[in-house]
């Protein structure tokens, strides 16, 4: 494996229902402007879809990479020396972990769509953020991958 190639990815893309709900805002658009007469309605149409579109493909852009010995969520990249092992959390222990067990020191990529997650300590003492929490569809590989990138490749 190239040490540049990501050894695990994942883009936490929103549910199809919320554009569903995009197509929905784009109608009200055009419905709420309908009376001012076509043109403005395409315009109240097309205006309003895209900005729910903007909105929702936005929110699901972000993305969790392993790639060169690092964690990349979202826009923190933090060296997989820096943590300790993964924690693979069930639905009801990330439903914990992103409410009352949350400090609010930690980082969180989260996604109230993603029903399972991974708890990583940080084992950095100049870091302050005591874990990272991350949202994500296949825990154990992200878990694998990690401890894959903190163990030194032996030649």
């Amino acid at each position: 494996m190239q040490p540049s190639a990501p050894q695990y990815s994942e883009r936490l893309t929103a549910p199809r229902s919320w554009w569903v709900v995009t197509a929905l805002f784009g109608i009200s658009g055009g419905l709420v402007t309908l009376p001012l007469g076509l043109l403005p309605m395409l315009g109240g149409l097309i205006g309003a879809a895209a900005v729910a579109g903007a909105v929702v493909s936005s929110y699901g852009s972000a993305r969790i990479r392993v790639v060169a010995g690092s964690l990349v969520a979202g826009d923190a990249r933090i060296p997989a020396g820096a943590l300790g092992p993964a924690e693979v959390l069930d639905p009801e222990e990330a439903r914990a972990w992103r409410s009352y067990k949350a400090d609010p020191r930690a980082f969180m990529l989260l996604r109230s769509y993603v029903p399972t997650a991974v708890r990583i300590e940080v084992t950095d003492p100049a870091d302050p953020t005591p874990y990272v929490y991350l949202s994500t569809r296949r825990p154990e590989e992200l878990a694998a991958a990690l401890a894959s990138a903190r163990t030194p490749e032996t030649a």
